[in-house]
């Protein structure tokens, strides 16, 4: 007995984006402005934009739009200039699955979709680890959130939190997760982060130590969550003594360790970079299966929405080309681009004969230590053929950039690129060289 299938409505066209964040929308927008293509945006989201709806905070624009506001308002410019450009932004519309013919199966409240298309460009973004995908011991009261959580609470649903909370992370985004907190009513007690100083940059920890005035335990970590209904107290572990530490507190918030919304691509079999987790593509952000692009923050977890936004006008180009067939095809083999300790990952991975180099013309990296002048190293067939020294740091919860300029003398029959720093173990221990913040007694 067969099983009857509910009737899908079929909707065909050019191009497919999934997600309506920087990324997505930035192409969408190029494609119709620069190249006359109407993109069909999809989104799971109630209303598009993304991520910045709901970072009610000043920052936003700077690279892409040459501006500076927040979130909010940066979203629903994205969102207008889509629009403009003729894009069908589609939201509550959820895939599920990816075929191979680039074929999508969507759900909405329309119906199910199936949804056609000449060529498909991913642009689902990233997310925080949530606290079970940290493994931190415990109770598991309320009152534990991501960022992200916690900014769509406050900002769009206009909820409450607790008095007192605990920030763990010291990236960008936990400097976010402070303003949220203040505008929320909420005090934060305390800051912890495992390196040595906080991720973000000094223009943020400076200020943000004076404006708010709490407490940042360098080098330690979160070893219990105390509290049977609510948060009532977190204990801390100092990593080099083992000294640990109790924080009254009724709220936590977890922030960075970032991982790709790669679930699509994963499903639809498209090869994964090992090192950042979402779709390997080369310098044209071309995914392994054909017509598939990717662009933004699933490709890199995760830099600036500025940056993402200028990943999908750059994709766009090469969409554009591909359906046009003026974009040459790939020829010859692909050279992997690998990143050796302290990297954690770069982006791109892959590099053809003939294509363009990447958006903005870096390479993107991660690392796990702070390294100040890095001398960035490019090594094939364990010989060294490049070294450049930078004079910016490489630091942990920020990307790390690398001039493409650097790839000028490799040579694509010497096999894989491996891309290294020669003085790694010159780590600062320092905050950006006005002192160590160490743990303080909040209990």
């Amino acid at each position: 007995m067969s099983v009857p299938t509910s009737p899908r409505t079929v909707v065909t066209t050019d191009i497919a984006i999934v997600g309506s964040g920087p990324a997505g929308l930035s192409a969408a927008t190029r494609l119709g402005k620069v190249h006359g293509r109407r993109a069909l945006v999809l989104d799971r989201e109630s209303r598009a934009g993304g991520i910045p709806r709901h970072c009610d905070h000043p920052g936003y624009g700077i690279r892409d739009l040459h501006t500076f506001i927040g979130g909010p308002a940066y979203a629903e410019r994205l969102v207008r200039s889509a629009t403009d450009a003729g894009a069908d932004i589609r939201t509550n519309a959820t895939v599920t699955a990816v075929h191979p013919d680039g074929a999508l199966d969507v759900t909405s409240p329309a119906g199910l979709l199936r949804v056609e298309a000449k060529a498909l460009v991913l642009a689902t973004g990233a997310r925080e680890r949530a606290r079970p995908a940290r493994l931190i011991p415990g109770d598991r009261p309320a009152g534990v959130y991501t960022t992200g959580q916690l900014q769509n609470l406050v900002h769009l649903h206009h909820g409450r939190v607790g008095t007192r909370a605990v920030i763990v992370g010291g990236e960008l985004v936990s400097w976010s997760a402070a303003m949220t907190l203040r505008h929320a009513g909420c005090d934060t007690v305390l800051m912890t982060t495992q390196y040595p100083s906080p991720e973000s940059y000094a223009a943020f920890n400076i200020p943000g130590k004076a404006l708010f005035r709490f407490a940042i335990a360098t080098r330690t970590r979160v070893v219990g969550i105390i509290g049977r209904k609510n948060v009532e107290a977190i204990e801390i572990e100092h990593l080099d003594t083992g000294v640990r530490t109790k924080i009254d507190c009724d709220t936590v918030i977890f922030t960075g360790d970032w991982i790709p919304d790669h679930e699509l691509a994963r499903s639809a079999g498209i090869e994964l970079d090992p090192g950042t987790k979402g779709p390997l593509v080369d310098t044209a952000l071309r995914t392994s299966a054909r017509g598939v692009f990717a662009a933004g923050n699933v490709l890199h977890p995760v830099d600036t929405a500025d940056i993402a936004a200028l990943d999908g006008t750059f994709v766009a180009d090469q969409v554009a080309g591909y359906l046009d067939s003026h974009a040459p095809a790939p020829t010859g083999e692909a050279l992997r681009i690998l990143a050796e300790k302290p990297f954690r990952w770069v982006s791109p991975g892959l590099l053809r004969p003939g294509d363009p180099a990447p958006p903005r013309e870096r390479l993107l990296l991660w690392t796990d230590t702070l390294v100040r002048f890095p001398k960035v190293t490019l090594s094939q067939n364990g010989r060294v053929v490049t070294t450049k020294t930078l004079p910016w740091a490489a630091s942990p919860g920020r990307v790390f950039r690398v001039p493409w300029s650097i790839m000028r003398d490799v040579d694509p029959s010497r096999g894989p690129v491996t891309v290294g720093v020669a003085n790694a173990t010159q780590t600062a221990p320092t905050l950006n060289g006005v002192g160590q913040f160490i743990p303080a007694r909040c209990s």
